[in-house]
């Protein structure tokens, strides 16, 4: 058996040397190494209205004055007319510039021997694209026509910040549904999403699959968001990304050279310093309490988060439980097999007098052990585990068995997926299970995410003496 690790009084989390001698084993070189669903096909998000809606004059004026400005964006195969994906975009310069969703384009800026891009216009105007830039934590993309044949066309403008809208305010989102035609889709504005770290509109229209990257615009055809994501088995409930997010990828990379080679460099650039900003919010905020008359669990507030819980009910005979689930609902889409730039937390609390000790034992064991720790593939390397037993202060909080594991990408060096689980050792019939992920940490932040966590765990006002 492992010495149990022991926390001094008042520390609330692991010293950073006992995380790094549990931690260990994980960093070793390891071979091979370097929000819902996107609306476009590539992501297979389709989903229809019940019913067809007709088109007021107001949707009728707005599309007719952006309808030149609208394209079509195809990924096709490097050496022949194949068609991989489609999604949308629209011009935002005379110079050819393009904004897109990343997920649109993400085949071709990840494997560029293989794929390329190309837009068709609503008045059949065609040819290439190339990539200048994206903003992969927003789902943004900035493209340029290759060649001069739209050179000197207008863009579409944006709506200025100072200028908000407001909730009921109708609003035209626009693209090509499921590669059948260039469409104007009504709908209303609905302010921000609640509980999400970054700022997404919510939208009630039906934004389809092959539209994502399309414009939605105001009245007076401002772009006011890019259609980004729909929510499933659910009608009428899309997510924009506002549009000064587009606004700034344009302003700050319109110069830029073609992206060359894949963009796995720039996407781990950009991935590094999303999750420093997301670790530093997270590991800002106290956590909440559980309500559990024994044990102090770690409950995340749900500022960007959102939480379920259930129990068994009054009259169950057997195991009693209470548990927590919390979850990001937006993660960061990579690829079609990877997303990543999310947090979870849960925990299960069981009570077993009916049972007895040792029934109880035997079940509470086999929910420690039943837990998935993932495995590799063809994103992420096989799971480096260490498993021990940390003693905390008999008056800060109950013994805890402990794992701890990363699982290193493979194409994005510095990159982990975290699990920790933890389960309580103290009591006869009485314990907890908890559980946190953390997906695309440095290893510096899964340090910082691990003792934040550990240090959630303690007792109640009513502990055992």
């Amino acid at each position: 058996m492992h010495q149990p690790f022991v926390l001094r009084p008042g520390l609330g989390a692991w010293p950073r040397l006992l995380l790094l001698a549990l931690l260990g084993l994980v960093l070793a070189p390891l071979p091979g190494l370097a929000q819902e669903a996107p609306a476009s096909a590539a992501s297979a998000a389709a989903r229809t209205a019940s019913a067809a809606t007709p088109v007021s004059a107001s949707a009728r004026r707005v599309y007719e004055r952006a309808r030149t400005q609208l394209l079509q964006i195809r990924t096709l195969l490097k050496n022949q007319d194949s068609q991989a994906s489609v999604g949308s975009g629209f011009l935002v310069s005379d110079q050819g510039h393009v904004i897109s969703n990343y997920h649109v384009i993400s085949e071709a800026a990840l494997d560029p021997e293989r794929y390329r891009l190309r837009y068709a216009m609503p008045d059949g105007r065609a040819g290439e694209l190339e990539l200048l830039d994206f903003d992969v934590r927003r789902d943004l993309a900035l493209l340029r026509l290759k060649g001069d044949g739209l050179r000197g066309a207008s863009g579409l403008s944006f709506r200025p910040r100072e200028q908000p809208l407001s909730k009921g305010d109708r609003i035209y989102s626009m693209g090509n549904p499921h590669d059948v035609a260039f469409a104007v889709v009504e709908g209303t504005f609905n302010g921000l999403v609640e509980r999400s770290f970054d700022p997404l509109i919510y939208y009630s229209g039906s934004i389809n699959s092959g539209m994502s990257g399309g414009p939605v615009l105001d009245e007076e055809g401002r772009v006011v968001g890019i259609n980004v994501s729909a929510m499933f088995f659910a009608q009428q409930m899309s997510f924009l990304v506002p549009a000064e997010f587009a606004q700034a990828l344009f302003q700050r990379s319109r110069e830029r050279e073609a992206l060359r080679g894949p963009a796995w460099p720039r996407l781990r650039e950009q991935l590094l310093q999303y999750q420093d900003s997301l670790v530093q919010g997270f590991v800002a905020q106290p956590w909440r309490n559980a309500d559990h008359e024994r044990y102090a669990l770690p409950v995340p507030q749900e500022d960007f988060m959102r939480c379920w819980g259930r129990s068994t009910p009054a009259d169950n005979k057997g195991l009693e439980f209470q548990r927590s689930q919390c979850r990001m609902e937006h993660a960061v889409f990579v690829s079609g097999q990877l997303q990543t730039g999310y947090l979870q937390v849960s925990h299960e609390a069981y009570e077993g007098s009916k049972l007895g000790a040792l029934r109880f034992a035997k079940q509470y064991s086999a929910s420690f052990r039943n837990e998935n720790l993932g495995r590799a593939d063809r994103q992420r390397s096989a799971p480096r585990c260490r498993e021990d037993f940390i003693q905390a202060d008999a008056q800060q909080g109950p013994p805890l068995r402990a794992v701890i594991c990363l699982s290193a990408y493979r194409k994005l060096p510095g990159l982990h997926d975290l699990v920790v689980l933890v389960t309580t050792v103290d009591g006869a019939t009485q314990g907890a299970l908890g559980r946190f992920d953390a997906r695309g940490v440095s290893f510096e932040n899964a340090l910082r995410l691990s003792a934040h966590y550990l240090g959630g765990f303690g007792w109640t006002a009513a502990r055992p003496r």
